[in-house]
């Protein structure tokens, strides 16, 4: 079962957060608790990441399944909201289990392939001397030297268990999986919920061309952006963001 964080919150169908690739539950602690004054929300940890299990796959059926046994351990069906990667798993879940979700809010993804990559991550956090980190300050330093922008070296050292100088990030997977994670698998189902896909206004991983085909899948999706945030819209845009997926859930209550 993945690790939970839990914000306890007014009886009313919870909300369950699905962080992105290297990230952590502990990322969505603020907005987490801001939500919870409207309904419980959980956050877990993803497969491979923070203090849940470590497996050997990490394709999308994979994690779509561990959201389903989370959800079905708390007994109701939930609202569900993911980012990145973890908006494919939430995406993934609705289309295979539609009966476990409520309202599906999706942040900075859409259901296609990417071409990029996230290697030159990977191999920055391999090359920290964590024989040398005292603090996470000092592995910060050392993602600088390996070319690391600030915002995303506070975010990677969040997963770093400094007492015991080591990733809570199992890389191996993550590395030998990237293939899957970068794709979306066919789906011939579609979901017919609410569904919001919540852009950052100056990121492009949600193209108006995705929106057929995000359509096809999800024939009530609404789409809406926030400008002058990223795809970490979540961390540059906050209030914003928590305001977006606030609305939407009352909105379609």
């Amino acid at each position: 079962m993945l690790n939970l964080i839990r914000h306890d919150g007014p009886d009313a169908r919870p909300l369950l957060i699905a962080h992105g690739l290297f990230g952590s539950g502990r990322n969505w602690g603020v907005i987490a608790r801001r939500l919870a004054a409207e309904r419980p929300v959980l956050a877990v940890d993803m497969r491979n990441h923070g203090s849940s299990p470590w497996a050997d796959s990490h394709g999308y059926p994979d994690l779509a399944a561990d959201l389903a046994a989370v959800i079905e351990s708390e007994g109701a069906p939930m609202d569900v909201l993911g980012h990145s990667m973890g908006g494919k798993a939430a995406m993934m879940l609705a289309l295979t289990r539609p009966e476990l979700v409520g309202r599906l809010i999706i942040a900075d993804i859409a259901p296609v392939s990417y071409g990029h990559s996230q290697q030159q991550f990977i191999d920055a956090m391999r090359r920290v001397n964590l024989g040398q980190v005292e603090r996470r300050s000092d592995a910060e330093a050392q993602l600088a030297e390996a070319g690391v922008e600030p915002a995303l070296r506070s975010f990677f050292t969040q997963s770093l268990d400094v007492g015991a100088r080591q990733w809570r990030l199992n890389l191996d997977v993550l590395e030998a999986e990237m293939p899957k994670i970068l794709s979306f698998p066919e789906v011939s189902a579609s979901f017919d919920g609410p569904a919001l896909f919540l852009a950052g206004g100056d990121s492009d991983y949600v193209q108006v061309a995705h929106r057929p085909g995000i359509k096809a899948l999800f024939p009530a999706a609404r789409f809406a952006g926030i400008p002058g945030a990223g795809h970490w819209l979540h961390a540059e845009k906050p209030r914003e963001f928590e305001a977006a997926v606030a609305h939407f859930l009352k909105m379609d209550a």
